[in-house]
């Protein structure tokens, strides 16, 4: 006892004269590599910084680049190295929500994506944040969590944390609860952020808060980042412009013993829906260790999915138990097809993979030269799939050989393809939609919207046809009709602001869509400009995320980004039922028979809805 209470004493002292011991570190954010000025703003930046000798490190608060591309990572680590003192990075959105290697080259290029390191007393967490889609809302990664919870476990309460993450601590953050709820148990001193590009004092349901600008120098002559010195009694966050004297002292934060008031309520996400309409139940539900962005297959009785940190999982769909899994070394954005009993999925890892979907065993895998994040469609015994080395193949489902590869694309291609008639249709990052010939790959059309600014392209659309018609939903928020043999636009129309969900009724004579703001929509199909057929405000608010919208039996399901499952009527045009899940973004909904849907969500839960009528 007395052994216990004398290390006890010991451990105290350490970490009482530690957090009192002064230093300063750099606090750096948003360099966005790939932007006109970012390599220069950074590489003025590194510089300045080596020129200071008090600075014990620097901490990047992510958009480290533009896109998230190989080369943008890799010219932005090269620059870092010249640090003559270390430096601890985590991503930001767009260096994950555009990635195209989903994630897995950060992760190379700069060993981790989250940390964690003590200082004269002070322990820094670092977590990784994203969205994980483009557009979707901010999110603290499944795994990330998990990992926060690791490193929380061997903390000590009194030990002084400081907590940075890209975005600040708010519901811009999808999972905002997850991060603070944490480490609000523990003596945090403040937390740090970037996206905002400018520097702002914040408090986050009492803790202390600071966004820091962006090292671009937007309109100004030169960047800037700032420089935080760690006093005995407060933090001091001040400004600096490389190459100019001095610095501008803006931020000022008391230190010492935190304690925070875990009585008073604020804001969590409402489940009041799942109250309303109780015709729809979860029958179970799986807590994955990672997130999920892809739609769960079904084949063998059991629900297939793949994670952010490159696990396959199956599940039994009698009661969500695990079956098997089987671990790729990439972050999974595809989501699985299924022939039969086989399974093909793509990983960040650079393969296409062909699984047993009854024990998990590998039956072929094939070597992309990038990572693979689009998903497959099968048909006849041939896989159809893009990837991120910009090649779009056919693949034999039996033997795994590739029976052709079409080379002619500018971008990576992370959508699903459409099969129609004898043509493979698809989006690529090079603003173009594609119509290929399925039989040898060559090209029958390509098509662009017009758009400059790639992210307003057709590069990640879910085309629908009927009647030799493609329709698709393009973020430029225009509903758009092409013919299929010649790849010419027919019609389009923004009168709904349809982004990106879209969907067709089973007899095709409707396309649906579901706007930014409240309301699913529906168009008649057809050549000539449609008129609107109807709208139904389903209530689900400001929406963006691209959860497509599936019809069986007369139903129409569709997901929302605050983890709503809803189905509709489409006939009566009013809601049937609505589930939430959690509050993070609903992937497009696997409807496996009526009133039964499988559900995943960027979170990592994989959920059996079923409803009654």
């Amino acid at each position: 006892m007395k052994h216990r209470l004398f290390s006890f004493l010991i451990l105290l002292l350490i970490v009482s004269n530690g957090f009192s011991q002064p230093f300063k570190f750099a606090f750096v954010s948003d360099t966005h590599i790939g932007a006109s000025t970012g390599e220069e703003d950074l590489k003025r930046t590194v510089s300045d910084i080596n020129l200071q000798p008090d600075l014990d490190f620097v901490i990047l608060t992510g958009d480290i680049t533009e896109m998230g591309t190989d080369l943008e990572l890799a010219l932005a680590k090269k620059i870092l190295n010249e640090l003559k003192v270390p430096f601890y990075i985590i991503p930001g959105n767009h260096d994950t929500g555009w990635s195209e290697s989903g994630g897995v080259s950060f992760i190379r290029e700069f060993g981790y994506d989250k940390f964690v390191f003590d200082h004269k007393g002070y322990r820094f967490i670092g977590c990784a944040s994203g969205p994980y889609v483009r557009m979707s809302d901010g999110h603290i990664p499944r795994d990330a969590v998990v990992w926060l919870d690791s490193v929380l476990a061997a903390t000590p309460k009194d030990q002084p944390l400081v907590f940075a993450n890209h975005y600040p601590l708010d519901n811009g953050l999808d999972n905002w609860y997850d991060a603070i709820d944490r480490i609000k148990k523990f003596n945090t001193q403040f937390a740090i952020s970037g996206h905002l590009h400018t520097n702002k004092a914040w408090d986050f349901e009492g803790i202390p808060a600071t966004t820091g600008r962006s090292n671009l120098r937007a309109k100004a002559e030169i960047g800037g980042y700032n420089i935080v010195e760690m006093r005995r009694d407060s933090a001091l966050f001040s400004e600096r412009n490389p190459g100019k004297e001095g610095v501008r002292t803006w931020r000022k934060i008391a230190l010492g013993r935190r304690t925070y008031d875990d009585s008073i309520r604020y804001e969590r996400p409402s489940f009041d829906i799942n109250q309303k309409y109780l015709v729809a139940t979860a029958q179970w539900t799986y807590h994955s260790d990672a997130n999920v962005v892809s739609t769960p297959a079904y084949a063998a009785r059991n629900v297939i999915f793949g994670n952010s940190v490159g696990t396959i999982e199956a599940l039994s769909i009698k009661d969500g138990a695990s079956r098997w899994t089987f671990k790729t070394n990439g972050a999974i954005y595809s989501s699985p097809a299924v022939s039969g009993n086989k399974i093909v999925l793509g990983s960040g890892d650079g393969y296409i993979y062909c699984l047993n979907a009854k024990n998990g065993s590998l039956i072929w895998k094939l070597k992309a030269d990038a990572a693979v994040l689009g998903a497959p469609v099968i048909e006849k015994g041939v896989v159809y799939i893009g990837g991120s080395d910009r090649n779009f193949r056919a693949i034999s489902l039996n033997s795994g050989k590739q029976l052709w590869a079409f080379k002619g694309l500018e971008g990576s291609v992370v959508s699903k393809p459409l099969l129609y008639g004898s043509n493979v249709i698809f989006g690529a990052w090079d603003r173009h939609l594609y119509s290929l010939n399925k039989r040898d790959g060559s090209i029958n059309w390509k098509w662009n919207n017009g758009a400059a600014n790639r992210m307003l392209s057709p590069a990640m659309v879910n085309p629908v046809a009927s009647r030799e018609i493609i329709y698709i939903a393009a973020p430029d928020r225009y509903l758009t009709a092409i013919d299929a043999s010649s790849g010419k636009t027919l019609w389009r129309t923004n009168v709904a602001t349809v982004r990106e969900s879209i969907g067709l009724s089973e007899d095709q004579k409707l396309v649906y869509g579901k706007t930014m703001n409240d309301y699913i929509v529906a168009f008649r199909t057809g050549a000539t400009q449609p008129a609107e057929e109807w709208r139904l405000n389903a209530g689900f608010g400001y929406e963006h995320v691209p959860s497509m919208l599936i019809e069986k039996a007369g139903v129409v399901y569709f997901g929302t980004k605050s983890g709503v499952v809803y189905a509709i009527d489409p006939k009566a045009q009013r809601i049937a039922w609505g589930h939430k899940i959690d509050n993070s973004m609903v992937n497009t909904v696997n409807v496996i028979a009526p009133g039964k849907v499988i559900v995943a969500t960027m979170d990592g839960k994989v959920t059996l809805i079923e409803a009654g009528k």
